[in-house]
């Protein structure tokens, strides 16, 4: 592979982009789409063996994907979801490890500390793919907060049980008292850490007007979390969560509007093309997997095994969530009064969505080859392909089968509350800006007629979002069917500009460089049009 190393990169990128494209024609996840293609190329004969170190995951690819995760995501519904999501990402988590270990013992073989690390690699749910299925087709935001939530944390969570979990294998001891101590210092260090990165890095972006400087910066800042958190034994994955999260509330303060709007067209593209990659490598990782357990167990046996421990990993989640989304609140009135019990189909669907993903596999190929006396791991190899099979038939079956899930539960488009906040944003933005002109034009720094032209504009904004907020129209004027009519003429009109421009440059009359800066500013009046 590597004398035509180029060529196989090349032929991984089309791949990806072709199935990704076929992901969109068949109206199916593109996590599992990619799952199945690397599991597809796997079986190829001519396509080479693919090893994917654990630390290119976890380095490489883990940080950015969390930080765009954390980054975007809103304080306020994190806050509020606060309960379900520690219920998911720290109580289930154990629940999940203790439950796989038992099995892993009683039923595989496995002795206790290894039967633990299986356990422990995986209980977390995958950081994309639930999210990216539920965003997808709408859910209410409160399921798709709480996947969200839940996806940053227990990251940290399973990290540190399984690396407890290896420690006592290779070294033979365990002692659940310095166990619970790690388990808190790893975590709260790692969260102190990851604020402390995130307000320096916030107060280096605030003294810099260089929108590439600031863009590099910002793709600099999961690894300026992650690495200091590692190297000092604290979560590094809880250390990008928690700089993620304080740099997205920060942005509108610290941020240019210029350099905001490059910025995010990155962020919104590089999680996408890592998250492809990752998916498509977990599929290429099954002749490596199968290689590795070969001859030492029966097919049967390996397919029971494997069957025990993801009933084991999607029974704990079943049995975990419904109780913990009710019982709680029938228990405690204080509780009762200051949270509305959830819908029974917003439980459901949160039960049913627990994918497993690359974490686990990273986790897995983490494992040390052998232990402190110099034999073997006990049980690498199983371990190994369990974690395979488990993130294999969490992600494609449920992954298939959530969206009819979510649009036969009648979830599908459910975002109403955050399309009335967002009417509700827009008339408040109006509305100052009409007082703005008005205290502007009290004080003489603007012309009359200026003022009354984007007055007129404002209050036109004005009442089209109040209609819309109200349903209805004003005086019989149907305000949205007048916006569209106007944003189909500004479109034309855009699209005469454009051909002006290449006639231009086609006669030789304007740079290329001048032609870009003009098109630049015709795309971003083109991206303001809602149609």
């Amino acid at each position: 592979m590597l004398g035509h190393l180029e060529l196989w990169v090349l032929g991984l990128l089309v791949a990806v982009a072709g199935l990704v494209m076929l992901s969109n024609y068949l109206r199916v996840p593109y996590p599992v789409l990619l799952v199945i293609g690397g599991l597809a190329l796997g079986l190829v004969p001519v396509v080479p063996n693919v090893e994917l170190p654990s630390d290119l995951i976890l380095l490489i690819f883990l940080p950015p994907l969390l930080y765009s995760a954390a980054f975007f995501s809103s304080p306020r519904d994190l806050r509020a979801n606060l309960r379900p999501i520690a219920s998911l990402s720290i109580a289930l988590v154990l629940l999940t490890t203790v439950t796989v270990a038992v099995v892993a013992h009683a039923v595989i073989g496995l002795p206790w500390a290894a039967a633990f690390v299986l356990g422990a690699i995986v209980s977390p749910t995958d950081p994309a793919a639930a999210t990216a299925i539920a965003g997808r087709l709408g859910a209410p935001r409160r399921i798709v907060t709480i996947l969200e939530g839940e996806s940053l944390v227990n990251d940290g969570t399973a990290l540190v049980l399984s690396r407890v979990a290896v420690a006592a294998v290779v070294t033979g001891t365990f002692s659940p008292l310095y166990a619970g101590l790690e388990f808190v210092l790893y975590g709260a260090g790692g969260t102190a850490i990851g604020l402390l990165a995130g307000w320096v890095i916030s107060r280096v972006r605030q003294r810099i007007e260089d929108p590439l400087v600031e863009i590099t910066i910002s793709l600099v800042t999961p690894y300026a979390a992650y690495i200091p958190a590692e190297e000092l034994g604290a979560s590094g994955v809880l250390a990008v969560v928690a700089a993620g999260v304080y740099l997205g509330w920060r942005n509108p303060e610290t941020t240019a509007p210029r350099t905001r709007l490059q910025a995010f067209s990155v962020w919104e593209a590089l999680p996408f093309l890592l998250n492809s990659v990752l998916f498509i490598l977990v599929g290429l990782q099954l002749p490596n997997v199968l290689e590795s357990i070969s001859g030492e167990y029966s097919v049967t046996s390996v397919l029971l095994y494997a069957a025990l421990v993801i009933l084991a990993v999607i029974g704990t989640r079943l049995v975990w969530t419904l109780p913990a989304a009710y019982l709680p609140r029938y228990l405690s009135r204080r509780l009762r009064e200051r949270e509305t019990y959830p819908p029974w189909r917003y439980a459901a669907v949160v039960a049913y969505t627990g994918m497993r993903g690359a974490v686990s596999l990273a986790a897995a190929l983490a494992i040390p080859l052998t232990v402190q006396d110099g034999s073997a791991f006990p049980g690498r190899d199983l371990i190994l392909f369990l974690t395979f099979c488990v993130i294999l038939l969490t992600l494609v079956p449920q992954g298939l089968s959530l969206p009819f899930i979510i649009r036969r539960l009648g979830l599908s488009g459910a975002g109403g509350d955050e399309e009335r906040e967002e009417i509700e944003a827009r008339l408040q933005a109006a509305e100052a800006a009409l007082e703005k002109i008005d205290e502007l034009e009290n004080e003489g720094r603007v012309r009359k007629d200026t003022a009354e032209r984007m007055r007129d504009l404002y209050e036109y904004r004005r009442r089209r979002f109040l209609a819309r907020l109200e349903g209805q129209t004003e005086n019989g004027e149907d305000y949205e069917e007048r916006s569209q009519d106007y944003q189909r003429f500004r479109r034309d009109l855009l699209g005469a500009e454009r051909a002006a421009l290449l006639q231009l440059r086609n006669e030789g009359r304007l740079s290329e460089e001048a032609r870009r800066r003009v098109e630049r500013d015709l795309d971003l009046e083109d991206a303001r049009l809602e149609i």
